[in-house]
């Protein structure tokens, strides 16, 4: 078993629009990588810089969110290529979770795969905790994957996990690398039993 994930907070960070896809997050000349180590430096590394790699404005470059854990975006988030460098990236940087207005599933997938929670909200929602995020840097956001919920401020407001998503995180089964390592001996007498198996 892993580690179990109810809950996460931290200072959040927005970044805005719609249909923001896994090249914007982490373009494809970056991921020529043996291993995901280093990836979150050029997490939105082309709306982060220019062609001549000077910074430009974003969220990711203002030392305001420096520690940032919590992400907040808008609708159809993570779409295009199924890379998995995309939540990697994301996680090299700092977050822990994101919440949103919509996923794509796959990349939503990948993220629980590395257990980040992509938790969904209604547009309205999302929008006044971007709005919170940007007007309050320094402000704590708890994600409750277990209760469904986003608490900031002083309200707290519903949210949505996928069941089977909120299932493997708060059992902590998310992670089926390491779960299948603690199970090692459990695989080896189902593998002696299997007669297409070779010993």
């Amino acid at each position: 078993m892993t580690d179990k994930i109810t809950h996460e907070s931290g200072t959040g960070i927005a970044v805005r629009g719609n249909d923001i896809d896994t090249d914007q997050i982490i373009p494809a000349r970056f991921m020529k990588v043996v291993t995901f180590d280093g990836l979150g430096q050029f997490a939105f590394f082309d709306q982060r810089f220019d062609s001549n790699d000077d910074p430009q404005p974003h969220p990711f470059n203002d030392d305001a969110h420096n520690g940032a854990s919590i992400l907040v975006v808008n609708a159809n988030f993570g779409c295009g290529s199924s890379r998995e460098h995309a939540p990697q990236a994301l996680a090299r940087w700092g977050i822990d979770a994101i919440v949103g207005e919509s996923f794509a599933e796959i990349f939503a997938g990948n993220c629980l795969a590395l257990g980040i929670p992509t938790v969904t909200a209604d547009a309205e929602t999302v929008e006044a905790l971007q709005d919170f995020v940007e007007e309050n840097p320094d402000a704590e956001i708890e994600v409750d994957v277990a209760d469904e919920t986003v608490s900031y401020d002083d309200r707290t407001v519903q949210a949505n996990v996928d069941d089977a998503q909120r299932q493997a995180l708060v059992e902590g089964v998310w992670d089926t690398t390491a779960l299948m390592k603690s199970n090692e001996a459990e695989i080896e007498k189902t593998a002696e039993s299997l007669p297409y198996v070779e010993q």
